[in-house]
C-alpha cells in the first residue's frame, strides 16, 4: 500500500511539472506574439488605418470646416417654418438675402429639402411646381430661383439638399468602409453629414456671372454670409435628422455666428377682426421642444401685427417684442425687404451676429432687440436705393398688357414660376401692368387632332379659350414633357404666326413652332417629334429627334443639363436683344430639332439664328422669322426665364413684352390700375 501511494505520488507530481512546464511555454509563445502586434499598434498614427479615411476622417472634416467658419467670421441664418407649408420661407430668406446685399456682404443659399428624392428632377410639376436648373446642371426647388432673383448670385447644386442626397452620400461611404464597421446611425453620422454639408455650401465661392466659362473655374469669392431654409413645417418626422443637425451646429460655431428666424402664421379671424397667435405660439413652443430656439418671429398675416399681438407672442415665445416682424400682405414681393428695414431687422441682425465693422463701436452686452436704427444705414446704400425704385416701379405702370401662357399645367401655377418672373421683370422694364392669360393647351384643340363636334362641353371650353387667345397681346409657349396638350400648342402657335401676335417659344415650345412651320409652310403635314410619334420618315417628317447621347432608360440627371454656350448670328433680333455674339443659357431637354430638316425649313424662312458652341454636336438653339414677315417669332431650345433677374430681364422675355406693347398700343383704353401681376381665372 505504502509503494502504491509513493507512485501515484510520484505520477502526480510528475503531471503537474509537465503541466506547469506546457503553460510555461504557452505564455512564452503568447508574449513572443503580443510584443510584436504591440509595437506596431503604438507605431502606427492616431489616424485610422482604411483606405478612405476612417471613421474619424467625416468628424475630422467637420471641425476643418467648424474652424474654418469661425476663422473667417462666417455668418450662418436658418430660416424656418410652423403652422403649415408654403407660409413664405422662401420669400423671407431671399428678402433677408437682399439685406445683407446692401450691407455690402457676400450671400449664398441653401435650401434643405426633406423628401427622399435625389433631386427634384424627377417630380411631377404638378405635385412640386417648377423644376429650377442651375448653371452646373442642378435640378432643384423652384425656391433656389428666388434665391437666384433676389440675391443675383448663380447657385450650385450642392445648394439643394435633400434626404436622399444625404443619405445617399452616407450609404455610399459605409459601403466602402468609411466607417471602420461602426453601426451607421442617424446621430453621429447623418447629423455630422448634414453640418459638413451646411458648413461647405456656405464657404463655396459663388459669382454674379455664369458658371461654366473660364473652363468651369470658379472665379468669385467666398461668401460672407449663407442663408438656409428648412423646408416643410417644424415637427414633421422627415426634417428631424436635419433639425438635430441646425441644434449640434450652433454649438460648434457659438451662439454669435448661427442665429434662427422662424417664419409663422397669424389667422385673422372673426367680426370684427381678431388676430390669433395661438397657433404660432405652439409652433415655437414645438420648435423649442425640438431644441432649438427662434431669435426672430416673422408673421404672416393678411394685416399689419398689432401691438397687443406682439406682447402676447413675445410672453409665450420668450423672442423679444422688438424681433417680432410683421410680414403682412403688400402690393409686390419686392415690398418684402422695406418692411424688414422698416422694423429695424438690419440692425437687430448685425447685433445678434456681431458682423464687422458695424458692431466694432458697439458694446458686446447691448441686446440685440434693442440695436440702435442707426446702426446699419443701408437706406443710403445704392442698392437698396434701386431695390425701393424697383418695387415702386411695379405698383406704378403706364400702360397694360396681356399675355396668354399656352401649358399643360396651368392648375398649378408654380409650374411655371420662372416664366411668370421673368413676364414679371420685362413688364417692369417696358413699364407694363401684366396680366397673364393662362389657358390649357388641351382646350384648343384635341390631342388627336380631331374635334368632336358632338362633346358640346369640350366645344364651349374650346371656344372660351380662344376668345382669350384672341384678347390676349403675346403669346408664351413654355417647355413641358408628353403628348398631352401637344396640338393645342401648334394651334396657338399657327394663329400667332398668321395673325402676328408676338410669339416666344421655350424648349418643347420652339419645337412645336418648328413643327408647325413644316406642317403649314413647308408642306409636310406628317411633320412631328419622334417623342411622341413613331415611323416618321426620315430627314422628312421627324422634325424634332432624340439627342444621341441621351439616355432612355435612366431619368434622372440624364438630360442635357444646365449653362451652353450659343453663338448668335449677326442681324438677328436674338442678337440685337442680347447685344451679344457668344450667350450662356441654361438647358433642359432630351430632344432637339433635327439638323437634317433644318436647311429646307431656312430655305422656307425659318431662320435657325443661334447654334450651340459646346462641342457636342450641331445643335439648333434659336429660331425666328424676318422682321418683315413677323414682329416678333422666337424659338429658343434653352430656358431663358432661370437667369432673368428682376434689375436685369431676360433679353428673349424683354423682347416679347416690347412686341406686346406696340402690339396692345392700338387697344389699350385710357387710366390703368395700380396693381401688381394679375393672374385670371384659369
Amino acid at each position: 500500500r505504502d509503494l502504491k501511494s509513493r507512485y501515484l505520488l510520484r505520477a502526480a507530481s510528475r503531471t503537474h511539472c509537465n503541466l506547469t512546464d506546457m503553460w510555461r511555454q504557452i505564455k512564452c509563445l503568447l508574449l513572443l506574439l503580443f510584443f510584436p502586434i504591440a509595437a506596431c499598434i503604438i507605431c502606427i498614427p492616431k489616424s485610422p488605418f482604411t483606405i478612405r479615411g476612417g471613421a474619424s476622417s467625416t468628424l475630422d472634416e467637420l471641425d476643418a470646416l467648424v474652424e474654418d467658419a469661425v476663422a473667417n467670421n462666417r455668418k450662418i441664418v436658418v430660416v424656418t417654418g410652423g403652422v403649415l407649408s408654403g407660409i413664405g420661407k422662401g420669400v423671407t430668406a431671399s428678402s433677408i438675402g437682399v439685406l445683407f446685399r446692401a450691407m455690402g456682404l457676400r450671400v449664398t443659399a441653401l435650401k434643405i429639402d426633406p423628401y427622399l428624392n435625389v433631386d427634384a428632377g424627377t417630380m411631377s410639376p404638378f405635385e412640386h411646381g417648377e423644376v429650377f436648373v442651375l448653371d452646373d446642371g442642378g435640378e432643384t426647388d423652384l425656391d433656389l430661383g428666388n434665391y437666384e432673383r433676389f440675391l443675383s448670385v448663380c447657385l450650385t447644386k450642392d445648394s439643394n439638399l435633400s434626404t436622399g442626397k444625404i443619405y445617399q452620400s452616407v450609404i455610399e461611404k459605409e459601403r466602402v468602409g468609411d466607417y471602420l464597421g461602426k453601426t451607421v446611425q442617424v446621430v453621429p453620422h447623418i447629423s455630422d453629414a448634414i453640418q459638413a454639408w451646411v458648413l461647405r455650401v456656405a464657404k463655396t465661392p459663388v459669382t454674379h456671372f455664369s458658371t461654366i466659362s473660364n473652363q468651369g473655374k470658379q472665379h468669385g469669392k467666398p461668401p460672407e454670409v449663407c442663408i438656409v431654409e428648412l423646408g416643410g413645417t417644424l415637427g414633421d418626422i422627415e426634417s428631424m435628422p436635419f433639425v438635430e443637425a441646425l441644434r449640434e451646429l450652433q454649438m460648434r460655431l457659438g451662439y454669435k455666428n448661427m442665429c434662427f428666424v422662424h417664419v409663422s402664421l397669424i389667422p385673422v379671424l372673426g367680426s370684427p377682426p381678431e388676430q390669433k397667435t395661438k397657433p404660432t405660439q405652439h409652433s415655437v413652443k414645438q420648435m423649442m421642444q425640438l431644441g432649438l430656439r427662434p431669435d426672430f418671429l416673422c408673421c404672416r398675416s393678411s394685416i399689419s401685427l398689432e401691438e397687443g399681438a406682439k406682447r402676447k407672442l413675445s410672453l409665450f415665445t420668450s423672442v423679444p417684442e422688438n424681433a417680432i416682424i410683421s410680414l403682412h400682405d403688400v402690393s409686390n414681393i419686392y415690398r418684402v425687404p422695406l418692411m424688414m428695414v422698416e422694423q429695424n431687422l438690419p440692425s437687430m441682425l448685425v447685433q445678434r451676429l456681431r458682423i464687422k465693422p458695424y458692431t466694432k463701436y458697439t458694446s458686446k452686452n447691448t441686446k440685440y432687440s434693442q440695436a440702435s436704427p442707426n446702426l446699419v444705414k443701408i437706406e443710403k446704400s445704392k442698392l437698396f436705393k434701386e431695390w425701393t425704385q424697383l418695387a415702386q416701379s411695379v405698383d406704378e405702370p403706364e400702360t397694360e398688357c396681356t399675355i396668354a401662357l399656352v401649358g399643360k399645367y396651368c392648375d398649378q401655377g408654380d409650374a411655371y414660376a420662372s416664366v411668370m418672373k421673368a413676364l414679371m421683370h420685362s413688364a417692369i422694364a417696358t413699364k407694363q401692368r401684366l396680366r397673364i392669360e393662362w389657358i390649357d393647351a388641351s382646350d384648343l384643340a384635341s390631342d388627336d387632332g380631331d374635334c368632336d363636334d358632338n362633346d358640346e362641353e369640350w366645344l364651349d371650353k374650346s371656344n372660351a379659350a380662344w376668345v382669350r387667345l384672341k384678347k390676349s397681346h403675346g403669346l408664351v409657349v413654355p417647355g413641358g414633357f408628353g403628348s398631352r396638350g401637344l396640338e393645342g400648342k401648334i394651334a396657338a402657335i399657327n394663329y400667332a404666326r398668321t395673325a402676328k401676335v408676338p410669339f416666344l417659344g421655350v424648349c418643347l415650345g420652339m419645337q412645336a413652332a418648328v413643327i408647325e412651320y413644316s406642317r403649314n409652310v413647308l408642306g409636310r403635314p406628317g411633320s412631328h417629334s419622334a417623342e411622341f410619334a413613331e415611323g416618321l420618315e426620315e430627314g422628312v417628317e421627324d422634325v424634332v429627334i432624340f439627342m444621341p447621347e441621351g439616355d432612355r432608360e435612366r431619368m434622372g440627371g440624364t438630360m442635357r443639363l444646365g449653362a451652353r454656350e450659343t453663338i448668335l448670328k449677326s442681324g438677328s433680333k436674338a442678337r440685337k436683344l442680347y447685344g451679344s455674339e457668344k450667350v450662356m443659357e441654361r438647358h433642359r431637354h432630351r430632344y432637339e430639332v433635327n439638323p437634317a430638316v433644318a436647311s429646307d425649313l431656312e430655305d422656307s424662312g425659318l431662320r435657325f439664328v443661334g447654334v450651340n458652341a459646346d462641342g457636342t454636336g450641331e445643335r439648333m438653339e434659336v429660331v425666328e422669322l424676318e422682321e418683315d414677315v413677323h414682329p416678333y417669332f422666337v424659338g429658343a431650345q434653352f430656358h431663358p426665364e432661370f437667369t432673368s433677374r428682376p434689375e436685369l430681364p431676360s433679353p428673349l422675355f424683354l423682347g416679347l413684352l416690347q412686341a406686346a406693347k406696340v402690339f396692345a398700343a392700338p387697344k389699350q383704353t385710357s387710366g390703368v390700375a395700380n396693381g401688381d401681376l394679375e393672374v385670371t381665372n384659369k
